[in-house]
């Protein structure tokens, strides 16, 4: 009888260590959750100007974020993005055209923060540069293709 009872209180403990765990997953993801709205923060404001918006993020899509590489201005979050942005929204309110502001983020960023950046004796390796290695890729391949096989033939009676 006293095994039984222990098989019992064992079957019991088991299933309150399931409850016990269950339970601190679920306060986890809650207090998880909390936190995550929590710092969600304020929706950002609609634009005073649309129109001039609209331009700013025509002109982000064209500049690449310094800090990301891989996004554009108006993808990035990251702050250095966020006060580029704030820029060039502040230079179009003076009145410069698209162009003059392009400039500016040149001169001061060099070549590369244009996200697609013009054909210029500066960046033919950039764009001319894959085709090259394609080239040679298919080169090599085709030199591979076209070896003759060099392939011993196997005497009568030898073993392998």
């Amino acid at each position: 009888m006293a095994s039984a009872a222990g098989w019992a209180s064992r079957r019991h403990a088991g299933w309150l260590r399931a409850w016990a765990c269950a339970a601190a997953l679920l306060l986890s993801a809650w207090v998880g959750l909390g936190v995550g709205i929590a710092r969600a923060g304020e929706a950002r404001p609609v634009a005073e100007d649309p129109a001039l918006e609209l331009r700013v993020m025509a002109l982000a899509e064209e500049l690449r974020c310094v800090v990301c590489q891989n996004e554009t201005i108006a993808a990035s979050q990251a702050e250095l993005a966020r006060d580029l942005r704030a820029q060039i929204r502040q230079q179009l309110r003076e009145g410069r055209s698209p162009e003059e502001v392009m400039d500016f983020m040149v001169a001061r960023y060099g070549q590369f923060v244009r996200y697609r950046p013009p054909l210029q004796a500066s960046t033919w390796a950039l764009w001319l540069g894959p085709f090259a290695l394609l080239g040679i890729a298919a080169f090599a391949w085709s030199r591979q293709i076209r070896r003759p096989q060099t392939s011993q033939p196997i005497e009568e009676g030898a073993s392998p």
